[in-house]
C-alpha cells in the first residue's frame, strides 16, 4: 500500500501535478487561544470551573503544568509569539509599541509558508513589531479558515476567542452562572461582594469559550481532520482580574497550555508525551515559534530564542523559564522575571512605583477600583496592600508554598543562595538574549534613531549597549548599604543610561540621599539625554530641597512633556512624573498641561495616544468610587 501511495505522489510531481513541497506528508496544525484567563480550568485541579469540553481534551493529550506567556499582557506576548523572540530583544516589549524591523528578521508562519503550509490567522495581531500583515498569513481576518487552502495542502490555523477578555467581566449587575459566595478568592484581593462578581463573571466566561473550545474540535471531526491535525490550546496571559494581567509574577504569566499530537504523528511527540499526562516542562511563549517548525521538520533559525519541546528537533528541558514587563498602556515600568518551576524571581528596576498603577483601562473593572478605594481607607491587611505600595527592588517566591506570591523571601537568609542563583540566570538571559531593560524607552529610541539602527540592532551593539557597565548603576539598589561613592560616580558616569538609573535610584532611596547629591542631580536637569533629565527631575521634585527647590525640577518635567520637542516617549515618562507629584503640587501647573501637545508627528501610531490619556489622569484623576456607586447609596 505504502508503496503505490509513493507512485502515486511521484507520478504526480513528474507530471507538475504536485509540487516536491506539498508531495511530502505533513501535520496540520490548529491552534484555539483565548484571552485574558490563567489555567483556572477543570483539568488544572480548578473545582470552581466549568470546563468539560477542555476537560476532556486534556485526558487525550498532554497538559504542560508550568507555561507561561513570557509577558503578562497581549501586545508584548503575542509579539515575542510571532517573532519566536523576547520582545525586549527587539525593543518591542512595551505596551501598544511599534519598534522598527530589523531586516533579518523573519516571522514563523512565512518559513511555514516557504514549506507549503496555508497559514491563516483569525483574528488578532497586535504586534509591537512594524510588518506587512500579507508577509505573515495567507489570510488574517474574522473570515480567515482552513477550509480555504487548495486541496491536500497542510494547514496552519489559529483561532482566538476573547470572550475572556477583561472588557467582558466587568458587566454590572451579573446575573451568573457560577454562585458569587462560592468564588475562590485570592488572599491579595478584598473579600468583597463586587470582587466576588467579577470572579464569578470571569468563571462563567470561562465556560463559555470551553463550548467554543468544543465546537472547533467537532468542526475538524467533522470534517475527517483530527488524525492528521495537531492541536494546540493557549490562554494568551493571565487573568483580566486586577494583578493577573499585567502583573509580572506567576498570577500574571502563567496560563494553561494543552497539547495533542494524533497517533499518526506520535514520532513528533515530546519525550514525556502520554495521553492524558502532565509535563512539568518550562514552556513559554518564546518557545512556540519554535516548536511550530520542528513540528514540521525544520530546523528553527539560529535568530529564534525558543526552544522547541516537541516535533524533529526537541531540545532538553531548560533550568529556567523567562518573563517581562514594560510600559502597560501609559504607565512606563520595568521588571524581569525568572522561574524553575519552584521559585519565581522579580527584579523590580522601577521599585518606586508599585505593581498597581492607576491605568485608565484596568480601572474600569469594578474589582480594582474598589480595591484601590479599600487601600486608601485603610482597610486592607498587609498582603492585600501591598499591591498598592511601592515595590521591593526584588522578589523571591516559592510558589510550591505560596502559589498566590505573599511571602517575600528575597531577604530570608535561607533563601540567599536561591536568590543569587535566579539573580544570576536572569542577568546571563539579560545579556544572552539582547535584552534592552537597561535602555528606558525615550532613550532607546533616541539612540537607535541618532545611530541609524533598529531597537533590535541597536541591542546588538555592545559599544552601544554595554548592559555590564550599566548594570552596576541599576544594581545600586541591591547594595545591602547605601554606596555613597557608587552614587557619585554613576551619577556622573559617561553613559546615560548609568546616570539615569542612579538618578532613579536616589528617587528609591529617599530624601536624605537625594540632599546628599543635589549638586549632581541639579546638573542633570540640563543632561544631554532628555531621559536622565526627566529621572533626575522627579527625585528632585518629589523630594526638593529649600521652599522652592523643585520648581526647576518641574519646569524641566513640563518642558518635557511636549511631545513636539521631546518625543511621544519621552513625554509620557515626563507626566508620570508630574502625576507621581501631589495634587497640590500640580495644581498651579494643570492648566498649562493641559495646553500642550499630545500627539508627537514623527512617532507611530500606536504608541502616541498615551500622552492624551495621562493629561486626563493629571487634570482629571480618576476617583475612586464610580457615579453609578454614588448615585445608588
Amino acid at each position: 500500500m505504502y508503496r503505490i501511495r509513493l507512485q502515486i505522489l511521484l507520478f504526480l510531481i513528474a507530471s507538475g501535478g504536485l509540487s516536491p513541497l506539498l508531495a511530502v506528508e505533513r501535520p496540520n496544525i490548529l491552534w484555539l487561544s483565548a484571552e485574558d484567563h490563567g489555567p483556572h480550568l477543570g483539568c488544572y485541579g480548578d473545582t470552581y470551573a466549568d470546563t468539560p469540553n477542555l476537560d476532556a481534551f486534556a485526558k487525550s493529550s498532554l497538559l504542560y503544568k508550568n507555561a507561561i506567556s513570557t509577558a503578562p499582557v497581549c501586545a508584548p506576548a503575542r509579539t515575542t509569539i510571532i517573532c519566536g523572540m523576547y520582545a525586549p530583544s527587539l525593543g518591542a516589549h512595551h505596551m501598544r509599541s511599534e519598534a522598527a524591523k530589523p531586516e533579518w528578521l523573519k516571522f514563523y508562519p512565512q518559513y511555514l509558508r516557504e514549506a507549503g503550509y496555508y497559514c491563516t490567522n483569525n483574528s488578532k495581531t497586535d504586534y509591537n513589531v512594524q510588518h506587512n500583515i500579507r508577509d505573515i498569513w495567507n489570510e488574517s481576518s474574522g473570515k480567515a479558515h482552513y477550509n480555504k487552502r487548495k486541496k491536500g495542502q497542510p494547514f496552519f490555523a489559529i483561532f482566538n476567542q476573547t470572550c475572556t477578555h477583561e472588557s467582558r467581566i466587568r458587566a454590572r449587575k451579573s446575573a451568573t452562572k457560577h454562585d458569587p459566595s462560592k468564588a475562590p478568592i485570592p488572599p491579595y484581593h478584598p473579600d468583597v461582594p463586587a470582587v466576588r462578581d467579577n470572579w464569578a463573571q470571569y468563571y462563567d466566561r470561562l465556560s463559555q469559550m470551553d463550548d467554543w473550545f468544543g465546537a472547533h474540535l467537532r468542526a475538524l471531526k467533522e470534517d475527517g481532520l483530527a488524525e492528521d491535525t495537531i492541536v494546540i490550546f493557549w490562554a494568551d496571559h493571565g487573568s483580566g482580574m486586577p494583578r493577573g494581567k499585567r502583573y509580572a509574577g506567576w498570577s500574571g504569566l502563567h496560563v494553561p497550555m494543552i497539547m495533542h499530537i494524533p497517533e499518526k504523528w506520535k514520532h513528533l511527540r515530546p519525550p514525556e508525551y502520554k495521553s492524558g499526562s502532565i509535563s512539568k516542562r518550562l514552556v513559554g511563549f518564546v518557545d512556540l515559534g519554535a516548536t511550530m517548525l520542528s513540528l514540521v521538520g525544520i530546523k528553527p533559525p539560529a535568530f529564534q530564542q525558543g526552544k522547541p519541546f516537541a516535533g524533529k528537533h526537541v531540545t532538553e528541558k531548560p533550568a529556567h523559564s523567562f518573563g517581562f514587563r514594560g510600559r502597560m498602556d501609559e504607565r512606563p515600568d520595568c521588571s524581569r522575571t525568572v522561574t524553575d518551576g519552584r521559585f519565581v524571581y522579580i527584579r523590580n528596576f522601577m521599585p518606586h512605583l508599585p505593581h498597581g498603577q492607576v491605568l485608565h483601562y484596568q480601572m474600569e473593572t469594578q474589582s480594582t477600583r474598589i480595591w484601590r478605594r479599600l487601600y486608601n481607607q485603610g482597610k486592607l491587611n498587609k498582603i492585600q496592600s501591598a499591591f498598592w505600595e511601592r515595590k521591593a527592588p526584588e522578589e523571591l517566591y516559592d510558589i510550591s508554598q505560596d502559589p498566590h506570591e505573599t511571602r517575600n523571601l528575597a531577604q530570608d537568609a535561607k533563601f540567599r543562595a536561591t536568590l543569587i542563583s535566579m539573580r544570576n540566570a536572569l542577568y546571563q538571559n539579560l545579556e544572552k538574549t539582547f535584552d534592552v531593560a537597561l535602555l528606558p524607552e525615550g532613550l532607546l529610541h533616541d539612540l537607535a534613531k541618532e545611530h541609524g539602527l533598529t531597537p533590535g540592532d541597536l541591542a546588538r551593539d555592545k559599544l552601544l549597549y554595554p548592559i555590564q557597565r550599566i548594570r552596576k548603576a541599576s544594581d545600586i539598589l541591591l547594595d545591602t548599604t547605601v554606596d555613597e561613592e557608587r552614587i557619585v560616580n554613576m551619577l556622573r558616569a559617561k553613559l546615560p543610561a548609568q546616570r539615569y538609573w542612579a538618578a532613579h535610584a536616589c528617587l528609591y532611596l529617599g530624601e536624605e540621599v537625594i540632599h546628599k547629591h543635589l549638586e549632581a542631580l541639579n546638573s542633570l536637569l540640563k543632561d544631554p539625554s532628555r531621559s536622565v533629565q526627566i529621572a533626575a527631575a522627579e527625585a528632585l521634585a518629589t523630594y526638593p530641597a529649600g521652599a522652592k527647590g523643585g520648581e526647576e525640577a518641574l519646569e524641566v518635567l513640563l518642558a518635557n512633556a511636549d511631545p513636539t520637542k521631546s518625543s511621544a516617549y519621552h513625554a509620557v515618562a515626563a507626566l508620570n512624573a508630574l502625576d507621581h507629584q501631589p495634587q497640590k503640587v500640580l495644581e498651579p501647573y494643570k492648566q498649562r498641561i493641559t495646553k500642550l501637545p499630545t500627539n508627537d508627528p514623527d512617532a507611530p501610531g500606536r504608541p502616541n495616544g498615551y500622552a492624551a490619556r495621562m493629561h486626563k489622569h493629571i487634570t482629571e484623576p480618576i476617583p475612586d468610587t464610580f457615579s453609578w456607586e454614588k448615585n445608588n447609596r
